[in-house]
């Protein structure tokens, strides 16, 4: 996530269309590793990304045979994941790419896989609530991963007084309210993560996970 200290008054969609704005390509477009691990070994069903800026993950999904949706509240970073989706052949029976704020999107349809990667952001916001939105969108005996920054990358210097908030497996829990009779927790640890500093330099951050499965 950006911090920079001439956006912080930018909040919501205008934060995030500022964020994606500011240059031709802000993700690297490859699926998220951890995504890639826990998912791969599931069967196909129906997906959605909440947050799923240029559709990196969404187009991995659906060439794995999942029906993706992916939703994102900057109309910009929806806009590429639908370019991208085009010039890999892949039309609207396979992806579909939605600019809304997940606040105001009520689908009909549940889901068999929700993911949420990276869901944070340098101002408030009622994500515990959007957690529990997320959880509400699971089919039966679908899955829901919960993927986020647990730490910052071991580059970074920044004073301990000025670190974000980076909630822990536990919190991310707490904040689902899961109902023990409806959810097996099947993961829920912070993973190391191999990431490239901006010199080029082997560097490491943590990532919390949260992969969670409804009862069937």
């Amino acid at each position: 996530m950006s911090h920079h200290h001439q956006t912080q008054e930018l909040q919501g969609a205008a934060f995030w269309e500022n964020h994606y704005g500011q240059s031709q390509r802000v993700w690297s477009g490859k699926v998220n590793q951890v995504i890639e691990n826990l998912v791969a070994p599931l069967t196909p069903g129906t997906s959605l990304d909440i947050g799923c800026g240029e559709g990196g993950d969404v187009l991995w999904l659906a060439s794995r045979g999942w029906k993706a949706t992916g939703l994102d509240i900057s109309t910009t970073a929806v806009a590429r994941a639908k370019e991208d989706a085009a010039k890999h052949g892949l039309d609207e029976s396979q992806t579909q790419f939605i600019a809304s704020d997940l606040k105001d999107w009520n689908p009909e349809q549940l889901f068999d896989l929700v993911t949420l990667s990276f869901f944070q952001a340098p101002f408030e916001f009622p994500r515990a609530e959007f957690l529990r939105k997320a959880a509400r969108l699971v089919a039966s005996g679908g899955h829901l991963l919960a993927l986020s920054h647990a730490s910052l990358p071991s580059f970074a210097q920044i004073p301990e007084h000025e670190l974000p908030n980076f909630p822990s497996p536990e919190q991310e829990l707490e904040a689902l309210a899961l109902d023990p009779a409806e959810w097996n927790i099947l993961t829920a640890q912070t993973r190391e993560r191999s990431i490239t500093a901006p010199n080029g330099e082997p560097a490491v951050m943590d990532d919390s996970v949260v992969f969670v499965q409804r009862k069937g």
